[in-house]
């Protein structure tokens, strides 16, 4: 057992009986290294005076594929998406998520109405400062004041948690 590359020779078939009675037909390749290091590992940790190496080497692998098949399909449980057919696509106006809207006014305490005005526009419905002096009907540098003192006032009111 000195040389690792006939101990994969020689043991090959039970990974391969171990992956088939593990039903693992995804990720094959990967999971066949995972048996590989295993069997390695097995070699260096074996203690002759506790039983056969077969006997050890089969618990030794099975045990280390169970437990990257644990991972893997706790992984793949996080990280699936649905098809595109389930997908729910939102489309107009985001200001109609009042939940959204409730909890950006929750930082507005304290700001006048004119820099409120900005705050919604700018992160509810996504306006520049051109199109917001467009429809209040004011000059672009009114706007940019109300963001100036906005922003002022917000940073000075998060400083405080």
């Amino acid at each position: 057992m000195d040389n690792f590359e006939e101990l994969v020779e020689q043991y090959t078939p039970m990974i391969h009986r171990i992956l088939h009675s593990l039903s693992i037909y995804r990720n094959k390749d990967e999971f066949h290294q995972t048996a590989l290091i295993a069997l390695w590992e097995a070699q260096l940790g074996f203690d002759p005076q506790k039983g056969s190496f077969t006997n050890y080497a089969y618990s030794y692998i099975k045990g280390k594929l169970l437990l990257e098949l644990t991972k893997s399909s706790r992984y793949e449980a996080g990280n699936v998406y649905p098809n595109e057919e389930y997908w729910e696509v939102v489309e107009g106006d985001y200001s109609d998520i009042p939940l959204e809207r409730e909890q950006l006014l929750s930082y507005c305490e304290g700001l006048t109405k004119k820099e409120t005005k900005w705050v919604v526009a700018a992160f509810v419905e996504d306006l520049s400062v051109k199109e917001m002096a467009a429809r209040e009907k004011v000059s672009v540098s009114a706007v940019k004041q109300w963001k100036l003192s906005a922003l002022k006032k917000l940073r000075a009111s998060l400083a405080l948690y």
